[in-house]
């Protein structure tokens, strides 16, 4: 019997190794199936340089996530985000809510790019420009509910900051433009609904200057 006492211990101490050595990946796992669950998403390359979940503590942290658009157009880079930090309320998640106590945002660089079909991509990608009557009607959050099964239950605290947007014309580099937003740590509270963010909507709009006026189309005037 005493080598059998043996070879439990030897299984027990090999379980231990494997699962210090899983919690130690964790992060490194979760990262691979974000990447490949936003490529699948979006068919973009992604590149994310660190992925933090907290077993501790109800928090998810991104960091350096960068997002390069489609062959058609050009390869080129579309989002450049520093960071994407989230606290979040456990008891409420188990709920079927999701509540989110701090939600930190740092768009590094938006990259808004025209191919030479005169494609845009943000167009093409079904990411219409947001006005403040599209805020007050998105149907972002009853999709959420539909994807996920989890209803927004609103943010404690955001916190964003939005870097540079660049404009490039693959048919004619002479329309390329940057411009600087510089907003850094803008706070919004107890925020529910996209109407919420029409504020945050307007002072993007105030510091790009004229950017995005060639990319409106009549129904974003509506």
């Amino acid at each position: 019997m005493k080598w059998l006492f043996k070879w439990i211990f030897r299984l027990l101490r090999l379980a231990v190794v494997l699962l210090v050595v899983f919690l130690l990946s964790l992060d490194t796992i979760l990262r691979v199936i974000t990447e490949r669950s936003i490529r699948q998403q979006t068919g973009m390359q992604v590149e994310i340089g660190k992925f933090h979940f907290g077993l501790l503590e109800s928090v998810v942290t991104i960091k350096d996530l960068k997002l390069h658009n489609p062959p058609e157009f050009g390869g080129t880079p579309f989002l450049s985000i520093p960071e994407i930090h989230v606290a979040y309320d456990k008891p409420a998640l188990n709920q079927g809510k999701l509540h989110c106590t701090l939600v930190r945002f740092n768009l590094g660089e938006l990259d808004i790019v025209k191919n030479e079909a005169g494609q845009t991509n943000i167009l093409a990608l079904g990411l219409a420009l947001p006005t403040k009557d599209s805020l007050a009607k998105s149907k972002d959050l009853n999709e959420l509910k539909r994807r996920t099964n989890l209803e927004f239950a609103g943010i404690d605290v955001l916190n964003v900051s939005v870097g540079t947007l660049k404009f490039i014309d693959l048919k004619d580099p002479q329309n390329n433009r940057e411009q600087k937003v510089g907003i850094d740590n803008q706070v919004l509270k107890d925020v529910k609904q996209p109407a919420d963010l029409a504020g945050l909507v307007l002072l993007i709009a105030l510091r790009s200057g004229d950017f995005f006026g060639s990319l409106v189309t009549p129904a974003n005037l509506k």
